[in-house]
């Protein structure tokens, strides 16, 4: 029963609050690329809409299918996405695995609040959720800047 334990103590209060407040939950009307993506392992799926606008992302769109861990990863994204363009994103999203996989430091600013999700590391089921809207959010960008040299 410890491993139940320790999983209730894992979704903590930020974790709880950071996905029910997450930002951005509107699909967009005409974005330049939408991409959905899941996670075989637990089923979680994102999809997500960006509007480019000078290699930056203008306007941005999520709907989350996912635990709490990978909704709170979302809300922070989507809390701190616009004006990121696609090598922030990327940074993100590997020292984020590297956190999660190495213990290695926490995202830095405007992303740092997915060190929240740092008691996770020892759920290696749950890192496929944390990462989906980071990784559907690169997918995204990388069709709208091709869509765009078409």
């Amino acid at each position: 029963m410890s491993g139940d334990t320790d999983l209730i103590k894992l979704y903590s209060g930020r974790i709880l609050a950071l996905a029910a407040e997450m930002p951005r939950t509107d699909r967009l009307d005409a974005p330049d690329a939408t991409v959905k993506k899941r996670s075989p392992l637990c089923g979680s799926t994102v999809t997500v809409d960006v509007k480019l606008t000078d290699g930056v992302i203008s306007d941005y769109g999520q709907d989350v299918k996912a635990c709490a861990l990978g909704q709170a990863a979302a809300s922070v994204l989507g809390a701190n996405v616009i004006g990121q363009s696609r090598s922030d994103i990327e940074a993100a999203r590997e020292t984020l695995k590297d956190m999660l996989k190495s213990d290695g430091p926490a995202p830095t600013a405007p992303f740092d609040d997915l060190e929240v999700l740092r008691p996770a590391r020892d759920y290696k089921n749950r890192h496929a959720s944390i990462l989906l809207a980071l990784e559907a959010t690169l997918e995204a960008v990388d069709q709208a800047e091709q869509a765009a040299c078409a």
